[in-house]
């Protein structure tokens, strides 16, 4: 039967054939399946977990993880040390209590105070500063707050005390001592009371020394770094003189030459690598450990169980390499 002609006006298009099965439509049923990554490509992706868990560890610990841990610490301190100010036991001097009559280093019957006991608070109001005073100066200690140099006599007591403490780490306690002036005050408060200091200068690297101390006189002198925070280019001391009455106190336990070298000024904690190494090992050994598993149970699943303990790893990394860096950074 012969269709109907179409009407006037109209153009009539012929149908198209039927297209047919494209390349699209010709590999929809063939599986696709990826290609393992070799071990060159899974080192290479360990190396890169590793050194990225521990630059961000490094980053949060210094930035952030370090100043809570000193405000912590800080407290801490200060409730224990208020208490012992209260009860008349904190130390008068850089000796502890008796051993036994005539023993001891630092004088009859007497001996040093360990590395890390607490012995005063230091007040600056100019800076809105107060820190609780350890005794030692190395990085570890550093690490809680200011500390006394064990060479250098209580402050308080007659001679020229140092205290040092870090610029930018670990709540950076002296990073505006550089602010002070001449003529301002500040105080620290021991077992025998209250010494009140005057500043006299402030000076850096090359600069010319203060005056002699007279005999039977107190300075302290406050160390830091100087320079951009952790960029030090030198360091920074300010001196203070005793205002408030000389208090008896006895000889260091330490010499000046007989101080380690790890309790000097921008000076590197030589013991801490041991904790280092082992930490790292571990870091190491859980990157692998997870490498492995995303072979065995995919990608996502290991991520939700590697990132937190990658994290973990990289923070406690991170906070011992800090142990490595100079104590008054």
């Amino acid at each position: 039967m012969t269709p109907p002609p179409a009407p006037s006006g109209t153009t009539v298009r012929a149908a198209a054939p039927a297209a047919g099965p494209g390349p699209a439509a010709r590999n929809t049923g063939r599986a696709r399946t990826a290609r393992p990554a070799g071990p060159g490509l899974r080192i290479a992706s360990t190396a890169l977990t590793i050194l990225a868990a521990l630059l961000l560890g490094f980053v949060v610990d210094a930035g952030l993880l370090s100043h809570i841990r000193h405000a912590r610490d800080r407290q801490v301190d200060y409730a224990t040390l208020r208490g012992d100010l209260a009860n008349g036991v904190a130390p008068v001097g850089t000796a502890a209590a008796a051993q036994s009559p005539g023993a001891g280093a630092a004088g009859p019957g007497v001996k040093p105070l360990k590395p890390g006991a607490l012995l005063a608070v230091l007040s600056i109001p100019e800076l809105h500063v107060r820190e609780v005073l350890h005794e030692g100066t190395t990085a570890r200690i550093l690490a809680r707050g200011p500390g006394h140099r064990r060479d250098t006599p209580l402050p308080g007591q007659a001679g020229v005390s140092v205290i040092m403490a870090r610029q930018a780490t670990y709540g950076g306690p002296f990073r505006h001592i550089g602010d002070l002036h001449a003529g301002d005050t500040f105080s620290v408060t021991t077992g025998q009371g209250v010494a009140r200091y005057r500043v006299i200068g402030v000076r850096r690297s090359g600069d010319p020394q203060p005056s002699a101390l007279p005999a039977g006189q107190g300075r302290l002198t406050l160390i830091t770094a100087s320079g951009t925070p952790f960029m030090p280019s030198g360091i920074l001391r300010v001196d203070a003189d005793l205002v408030s009455q000389v208090q008896p106190g006895d000889a260091p336990p330490v010499a000046p030459e007989a101080l380690p070298a790890d309790e000097k000024p921008m000076a590197v904690e030589g013991d801490g690598w041991l904790p280092l190494v082992l930490w790292g090992q571990g870091l190491l050994l859980a990157a692998a450990a997870l490498t492995w598993a995303q072979v065995r149970w995919g990608r996502r699943q290991t991520w939700v169980v590697g990132v937190p303990l990658l994290a973990v790893l990289g923070l406690v990394v991170a906070d011992n390499a800090a142990q490595l860096l100079p104590n008054l950074m």
